[in-house]
């Protein structure tokens, strides 16, 4: 019994002996965090300096930019409309050569057309014949008629041959109209170029046989090239009128994407639809001649499209630096301290971007940071520093 309460007071006692360290280890860990953070005697927190702008709200123009591939106006697969033995190629029926509107490009055998025609064009004399023939009848029916003292008409239209007269009418516009198809089919014997093109491929060859239908080649034209620049809802905004662009002929830069090189374009139309993935409206630009720009715009080339949009007033110009990654830019407030300010800008170009001024503040100048860092708070007091714009 003595030896079992011995041990108990040994367990206590160590207990006991633990809590008390414990316990002075945290009362000096408090004591050293509050010295931490309470300044001694007459010392004074220092607060940190912040580079600021001073901007004033001012009236810029809108700069959009959006991208897009150059294609062409119109592109086209040339196809047999007859059937036949392909006879001759134009020397210039080659993929990467340029064909003007009505160039032959490919002949086909006509042997058989030629014969058809030939058919038609006498059964078409024929009729024009039959008619005359019928008509001259049909005048002395009539004054046969007229010489037999009857009154009134005959019981039956075949006395004056009148069936016979309209027999022969049809058979005479039946037999224009197989002219007419026999002349179509010869001419397109010889397949041509339907507008001035740039020859993308050629799949015949002098020898081969086609079929109505069959594929010969395929063109882009070369009159114009399109862009079609997508653009959310608040560029739309920030663009004047469709109608008043296409009248003042709006100026769109467009720059190579892999070599920045330049072209001019100019507005012509607008979609009429939001594209189902990216719920945006397109904007469709144009470069007249493209292949006589220099240096030439060719069709598929991946372009950058600077748009220039109305001027809107009271707009702050920034650095894109002064734009935190959560969205936010800071200025000085009352008694030198941060304010936080969630903005979207309304556009952007190389140099700046440009945020629209909250109404309160459009009367004066403020100081905002170039360099917010994602430690500031709201309410922290600081030391401004004003810089340059350049």
């Amino acid at each position: 019994m003595i030896r079992r309460n011995k041990t108990t007071l040994i367990f206590v006692g160590a207990l006991l002996a633990i809590i008390l360290v414990l316990a002075y280890n945290h009362w000096r860990a408090s004591a050293y965090e509050a010295s931490r953070q309470t300044p001694l005697a007459g010392e004074q927190a220092v607060s940190p300096s912040v580079n600021v702008l001073r901007v004033e709200p001012g009236r810029y123009q809108a700069q959009l930019i959006g991208y897009g591939a150059a294609n062409p106006r119109f592109e086209l697969t040339l196809s047999a409309q007859v059937t036949g033995q392909v006879q001759q190629i134009a020397q210039d029926f080659e993929a990467g050569n340029r064909v003007k509107a009505g160039n032959v490009l490919l002949e086909l055998e006509n042997s058989e057309y030629r014969a058809a025609l030939a058919s038609a064009e006498e059964t078409l004399a024929n009729a024009k014949l039959a008619l005359l023939q019928e008509q001259r009848e049909g005048l002395q029916a009539q004054t046969e008629w007229s010489a037999s003292g009857l009154d009134g008409e005959p019981d039956s239209e075949l006395v004056l041959r009148k069936p016979q007269l309209a027999a022969a009418q049809a058979a005479l516009k039946n037999a224009e109209a197989s002219v007419t198809n026999a002349r179509r089919n010869l001419a397109q014997t010889r397949i041509t170029a339907p507008f001035d093109a740039l020859i993308t491929s050629r799949s015949a060859a002098p020898g081969s046989y086609l079929q109505t239908g069959s594929e010969v080649g395929s063109l882009v034209s070369t009159d114009r090239v399109e862009v079609a620049v997508a653009l959310s809802a608040q560029d739309w905004a920030s663009l004047p009128p469709l109608d008043q662009m296409r009248e003042a002929q709006w100026q769109v830069t467009l720059h190579n994407v892999e070599n920045n090189q330049q072209w001019q374009a100019t507005v012509v139309r607008a979609e009429q639809s939001l594209d189902e993935t990216t719920r945006q409206r397109a904007l469709i630009v144009a470069v007249e001649q493209p292949l006589e720009q220099v240096p030439e715009l060719l069709p598929g080339t991946f372009v950058e499209a600077r748009i220039p949009g109305s001027a809107i007033d009271h707009l702050w110009k920034l650095p894109s630096s002064a734009l935190s990654q959560r969205g936010y830019i800071w200025y000085i407030g009352e008694q030198q301290t941060l304010v936080s300010l969630a903005v979207q800008p309304l556009f952007a170009d190389a140099e700046a971007i440009y945020v629209a001024a909250p109404v309160a503040m459009q009367s004066s100048a403020q100081q905002i940071l170039v360099h917010p860092l994602s430690s500031y708070l709201d309410g922290m007091p600081v030391i401004p520093v004003e810089v340059s714009d350049e």
